[in-house]
């Protein structure tokens, strides 16, 4: 039986693990066993933190709201409470998007979350 020569598979699966390990330091760009545990660690944290970064947006996003919100008198909370209770559908991004750029408009906002609190006297849920 003839022998199978592997050494094209072996150093395209190499090269392609190489490639992926680009801008590491060390050892880690170029020696295929430190790049390999190199390279699935990274997918790893890459993995976990496009998950987290959809958390740390939606904090950041509140945390903005909020600053605004309290410049003119009013909690975030009850600003959310005062913005569903007129039926104003605006989600956080474009909401803190607001606070940040246009001041003026979010101040018509708070006025009409601050109008919506006063004629519905019930504690928001």
């Amino acid at each position: 039986m003839a022998r199978v020569k592997r050494g094209v598979v072996s150093h395209a699966r190499h090269k392609r693990i190489l490639g992926f390990a680009k801008g590491f330091y060390g050892r880690r760009k170029n020696t295929i066993r430190a790049a390999k545990s190199a390279v699935e660690k990274s997918w790893l944290y890459a993995y976990r933190d496009r998950k987290s970064r959809k958390r740390n947006f939606r904090r950041l996003w509140i945390q903005r709201i909020n600053a605004s919100a309290r410049e003119h008198a009013v909690t975030y909370s009850s600003l959310m409470c005062g913005l569903n209770k007129a039926n104003v559908v605006v989600n956080r991004k474009i909401l803190a998007d607001i606070a940040v750029r246009r001041s003026d408009v979010f101040s018509g906002l708070v006025e009409v979350a601050k109008k919506a609190l006063r004629v519905d006297t019930e504690a928001c849920v």
